[in-house]
């Protein structure tokens, strides 16, 4: 699906420019590859079970056309979240890079919903440099760990097997051998990681399959235009 945003790109950027969402890697018509969101996670950690951790991973490097290796400073990431069980944002966590830093924001009430939102300068969360082979993590005054880099890629899948099952010219369509080979192995995405403070987010008002209290949540990437 596609959804049109519009915001400020940090204090540098003058006028609001345009940005459309990815969908994911296949359709990269729909905003180009390197805002592809390739895994969403939120969960409970281990260590605290009033925070909840938060990781996009954004493009990937398995095939020739997908080696982009840096995230792009056009791209902004939301995280967001629904209180109240209406499908629509209550609470936004925007991630920005630039220059080597990823820029956070939130978690906000945005003004507006839907198709268009603007940069929460008035609520900035922190940043964190962007980290290389070594890991750099930073925790804000109010207990909220930041993190942005690449790690290894977390998906398992024969996607050589499987795009020869589907040719439409291959006569061997017997499926998947045992072990497949794993395509992804030893490939990175570009991640960001947030461990957060529920009291910042509000209360859930959902319920996972163990009557947990969790989050309704989601994620978009916007492109500038």
């Amino acid at each position: 699906m596609k959804k049109i945003k519009i915001f400020a790109i940090l204090a540098l950027v003058l006028a609001a420019p345009l940005f459309i969402a990815a969908d994911h890697v296949d359709a990269p018509g729909v905003a180009g590859s390197s805002a592809d969101i390739a895994d969403f996670y939120a969960f409970e950690p281990a260590t605290d079970s009033d925070n909840t951790v938060f990781i996009v991973d954004v493009q990937s490097n398995v095939l020739p056309d997908l080696t982009y290796g840096a995230f792009d400073e056009d791209v902004m990431i939301e995280i967001i979240i629904d209180l109240d069980g209406d499908l629509v944002e209550d609470q936004v966590i925007q991630a920005i890079p630039r220059d080597g830093t990823m820029y956070f924001f939130g978690p906000f009430n945005p003004s507006s919903t839907g198709l268009s939102s603007q940069v929460a300068f008035e609520n900035a969360l922190g940043s964190v440099e962007i980290s290389g082979t070594t890991a750099i993590t930073i925790t804000t005054d109010n207990g909220v760990s930041l993190f942005a880099g690449p790690r290894q890629d977390a998906f398992f899948f024969d996607f050589v097997r499987f795009n020869e099952v589907l040719a439409p010219s291959s006569s061997d369509h017997s499926g998947f051998n045992v072990p497949g080979s794993d395509t992804f192995d030893g490939s990175n995405t570009l991640s960001i990681a947030l461990e957060v403070p529920n009291a910042l987010l509000g209360s859930p008002s959902a319920q996972n399959v163990l009557g947990v209290p969790v989050y309704k949540t989601w994620v978009t990437t916007n492109r500038k235009q």
